[in-house]
């Protein structure tokens, strides 16, 4: 029932003829959150996704400056992006002032991402207020990313979580966001999809794989970070992400505790608790609450079966064999 959704999560309410007769020919399956989800450049999505992204890979123009997060959705963005806006403006937002924007803003609403909030819905973006550098931030998979961007010197951040753990992420999030809980996806039903790969942005197995082949290929365009390392090592992770955007940390700045106010102002226990996100609400109407769930590595141990771990596990084998990735907690 679509009625039930925000308006960036319906099927293809208030779609031109010419944009619904373009969907009619493409693959499509069970949605997980609108009626459908479409099969377009070897991935999952939303029509208004699409839209977005067809629209994002005609009109922008990547800046060689550009920093962009990328991850595959409930993989950690909205910690990621807290992280990578107090990092790269630390300068100009000092970590030890009361006015952070961070303080004030849901991280979605300082980062923005390409192809749903400035591309979507016909929108023409005026970047004339960015400043540089501009952090973006999408869920499009390397092949669809435009041209300018796997051209240029753009920097992209890629943010890998286990995939039961961003299942399960995924899974309670979009329940969430119906309106009517009587719309709420039984996890079999879901979880089989995921399985086959049919998963908004998916399969997430192609989408990590391409970024971290990239990542290998052009170490100094791509990085891959993996969730769980961040949690583990927040400090090192930190500290790599720095070297990587080129603004490393100073000795002065380890020593006055730089890296462990920026950890602790962007700990979710911190965010989740300011006001703007335990009582704020998106111009599409979800609560920003929505996104701050748990963010705990392991909690997919509490929704799994045995066989629904083990399906899993082989698949995670058979995709990712000979890779070099290896994913913690499973």
């Amino acid at each position: 029932m679509t009625t039930s959704l925000p308006k960036y999560l319906q099927d293809q309410e208030g779609l031109s003829e010419e944009c619904k007769n373009f969907f009619s020919v493409l693959p499509k399956e069970k949605g997980w959150a609108g009626s459908y989800i479409y099969y377009y450049q070897g991935f999952w999505a939303l029509p208004r996704i699409i839209q977005g992204t067809i629209a994002c890979q005609q009109q922008f123009h990547a800046q060689d400056s550009d920093i962009i997060l990328v991850t595959s959705p409930k993989s950690g963005t909205t910690w990621l992006k807290s992280l990578l806006f107090v990092l790269v403006n630390r300068m100009k937002y000092p970590v030890f002032e009361q006015n952070h924007p961070l303080l004030v803003k849901n991280p979605h609403d300082i980062i923005l991402f390409l192809e749903s909030r400035l591309y979507g819905d016909g929108l023409v973006p005026n970047f004339a207020s960015f400043t540089s550098p501009r952090l973006l931030s999408t869920h499009l998979p390397f092949a669809s990313l435009p041209k300018s961007v796997q051209d240029s010197k753009t920097k992209l951040v890629y943010l890998c979580r286990n995939p039961k753990d961003t299942f399960i992420s995924m899974w309670h999030f979009i329940n969430n966001l119906r309106l009517h809980h009587k719309d709420i996806h039984p996890i079999e039903e879901k979880f089989e999809s995921f399985c086959k790969g049919v998963s908004l942005y998916g399969p997430f197995w192609n989408h990590v794989l391409d970024y971290w082949k990239q990542s290998i290929e052009k170490p100094n365009k791509v990085l891959f970070l993996m969730y769980e390392e961040i949690k583990v090592q927040p400090k090192l992770q930190l500290k790599r992400l720095a070297e990587f955007l080129e603004c490393p940390f100073s000795i002065e700045e380890e020593n006055c505790g730089v890296m462990d106010e920026i950890l602790r102002m962007c700990s979710f226990e911190n965010l989740s608790n300011l006001e703007v996100n335990a009582n704020g609400k998106f111009s599409t109407g979800e609560e920003n609450k929505a996104f701050f769930r748990k963010g705990e590595v392991g909690d997919w141990k509490n929704y799994f079966t045995i066989e629904m771990s083990e399906k899993l596990n082989h698949i995670i084998e058979q995709k990712f064999q000979g890779s070099g990735i290896k994913f913690s907690y499973i």
